[in-house]
C-alpha cells in the first residue's frame, strides 16, 4: 500500500528537473504508488500542538516545462502522513531552524527525512568539525588576529561564510593577496556568525568529490571539476561533473562517519572530499543524484526509497 508523502521544498515551478534531487525522489515515490503533497516551509502552522501545512496534491513527470501538476489546496495534518521530506535549500538560517523545531512535533510518529533535530544540530560546516582527523587545517573564528596567524602559518587559504551554500561567498586568498582585511570587513557587515578559514588544497584542480551516502553507506560519487580560473567546483558556479570511483581513503572516511549518520537518522547525506580531506557533510538538502545516475547508469533515488520504506516499516 502506498505511503502518504509530504514534500517540504522550495517552489517546484522554478526547479531544474535535470539537476534537482528532490524531483528525482518525487518521481521515484510516485512510481512506487506513493501519494505526494507539496508545500512551502512558510505554509507550516502549529496550533494547540497540531502541525499542519497548507499543501496541494502533487503529480510529477519528466517533461521540461510541464513537469508537475497540482490538485486543490488542502490543510494537511502532518502528523497523519507517513513521510515528510524536508528538502528546502539552505541557507541554514533562523527560518530553517524554526522549521526543524516545528517538524519535531511530528517526528517519531512520522518519518522525517532527514531527522529534524539532528539536522538542526548538524549544519554542514560545523558537523564536519567533529572529525578533525579527516579535515584539512581549519579555523572558525571572528578574531582577525587568529585569522592573520592562520594565514601566516598556511599562506594560501580559503575563506567562506559558515552557513553559506552552493559556493556563494567562497574566496581564495593567496599569500600575496592584499584583500583579506577588506574581505573580512565585508563578512562582518553581512554576517553575525564567525567565518570558516581552511588551508587551500591544490588537489581541487583534480576535482571536489561529492559522495552520496544512504543510511551511512556510500552509494555513488561524482567529481565536480572547477572551471578555468575558478577555485570553486560547485556545479552552480560552472563546475563540470565527471565520472569517478571511490579511493581507499574515501572509503575510510565513509566508514568513519557512516555509523554516526545512520544512528542519528541522517538517511540521505552528501559529503564533499578534496584530495584526502573531508570538507563538508551535507544533511540539509543534499544534491548530486542526477549527475551520478547519468554517469554511472544507476538509480540512487531507488536505493534511497528502499531505505525510507524500510525505516518507515520499522517505526
Amino acid at each position: 500500500m502506498g505511503l502518504a508523502v509530504a514534500i517540504q521544498m522550495d517552489p517546484i515551478e522554478t526547479i531544474d528537473i535535470g539537476g534537482d534531487s528532490t524531483f528525482a525522489m518525487a518521481l521515484e515515490a510516485q512510481a512506487r504508488g506513493h501519494r505526494l503533497w507539496h508545500y512551502l516551509p512558510r505554509a507550516l502552522t502549529l496550533r494547540d500542538g497540531t502541525l499542519t501545512a497548507r499543501a496541494r496534491p502533487l503529480t510529477v513527470q519528466a517533461v521540461r516545462g510541464a513537469h508537475f501538476s497540482f490538485g486543490e489546496w488542502e490543510t494537511v495534518d502532518l502528523g497523519a502522513v507517513d513521510v515528510i521530506l524536508m528538502r528546502q535549500d539552505p541557507p541554514f538560517d533562523m527560518g530553517y531552524i524554526t522549521a526543524t523545531h516545528l517538524l519535531e512535533h511530528v517526528s517519531g510518529r512520522v518519518l522525517v527525512v532527514n531527522d529534524p533535530k539532528e539536522v538542526r544540530n548538524a549544519p554542514e560546516k560545523l558537523l564536519v568539525t567533529h572529525y578533525p582527523e579527516l579535515m584539512p587545517p581549519t579555523l572558525i573564528t571572528s578574531d582577525r588576529d587568529e585569522i592573520r596567524a592562520f594565514r601566516q602559518e598556511h599562506g594560501d587559504i580559503i575563506v567562506k561564510p559558515l552557513y553559506g551554500n552552493g559556493g556563494a561567498g567562497v574566496f581564495r586568498i593567496r599569500p600575496d593577496d592584499e584583500n583579506l582585511v577588506s574581505l573580512l570587513e565585508v563578512y562582518e557587515r553581512m554576517y553575525r556568525e564567525p567565518i570558516m578559514i581552511q588551508r587551500y588544497l591544490p588537489e581541487i584542480r583534480k576535482g571536489d568529490k561529492r559522495i552520496i551516502l544512504v543510511e551511512g553507506e556510500p552509494v555513488g560519487a561524482v567529481s565536480r571539476m572547477p572551471a578555468e580560473g575558478e577555485s570553486r567546483a560547485n556545479l552552480h558556479v560552472g563546475g563540470r561533473a565527471q565520472k569517478t570511483t571511490l579511493t581507499e581513503r574515501e572509503r575510510e572516511i565513509c566508514a568513519r562517519i557512516g555509523p554516526d549518520l545512520r544512528a542519528t537518522g541522517q538517511i540521505f547525506v552528501g559529503i564533499d572530499v578534496i584530495g584526502d580531506y573531508l570538507t563538508e557533510i551535507n544533511v540539509t538538502s543534499p544534491t548530486g543524484i542526477h549527475e551520478i545516475n547519468r554517469l554511472d547508469g544507476v538509480k540512487i533515488e531507488a536505493t534511497l526509497w528502499d531505505a525510507i520504506e524500510a525505516r518507515r516499516a520499522g517505526m
